[in-house]
């Protein structure tokens, strides 16, 4: 399968998705430093250390060779980043992906979750030519799945107290789309 090389930054209607740089570092420390934000993560919060090397990763993380690689973007509007986006290549075999996201909670409500999912399927479906792509979320955290359900994601699962999280048994949500679906629904 040919890689996944975007030209950046990308661009909808109201956000700019482009690669994290250094100068990211205080949205990265701020919004990964929220209790609020990782409640629903496998993160624990954040020290500015633990920012800093997330950051690293994150800088790297461009483009798509081979499975396993992932994109994660930074997310502007009006000149500050908002948010967060991510396509990861899960199977080659089986033609799949996931997104993901977190969107700063100063500017969650605005649709920006959605809108930057929608880019990354986008990516997924016509620039890597996925079969399927997959979205999850820890079952109580009911803004993303509101996200999934206007991507127009369907429901697949709900997987009750599957994983065991920070200290607690916590139920897993996941939505998908399919190729064919996400060219119907354009």
């Amino acid at each position: 399968m040919p890689g996944l090389h975007p030209e950046y930054p990308l661009r909808t209607e109201r956000l700019t998705l482009r690669p994290f740089r250094p100068a990211d570092l205080d949205y990265v420390a701020d919004v990964y430093g929220r209790p609020e934000v990782v409640r629903y993560l496998y993160d624990e919060v954040h020290t500015r250390s633990q920012a800093e090397e997330k950051l690293r990763q994150r800088i790297e993380k461009v483009a798509i060779e081979q499975e396993g690689d992932a994109i994660v973007l930074a997310a502007e509007a009006g000149g500050a980043v908002v948010g967060d986006v991510t396509l990861i290549y899960r199977s080659e075999a089986h033609g799949q992906g996931e997104v993901g996201w977190a969107i700063h909670p100063d500017h969650q409500g605005n649709g920006y979750a959605t809108e930057a999912s929608r880019a990354m399927l986008g990516l997924a479906f016509d620039g890597l030519g996925l079969h399927r792509v997959v979205a999850r979320c820890d079952g109580r955290n009911t803004a993303s799945v509101a996200v999934m359900e206007r991507l127009g994601m369907r429901k697949e699962a709900h997987f009750v107290e599957n994983e065991f999280v920070k200290g607690e048994w916590a139920d897993e949500i996941v939505y998908a789309m399919l190729a064919e679906e996400w060219r119907a629904k354009r």
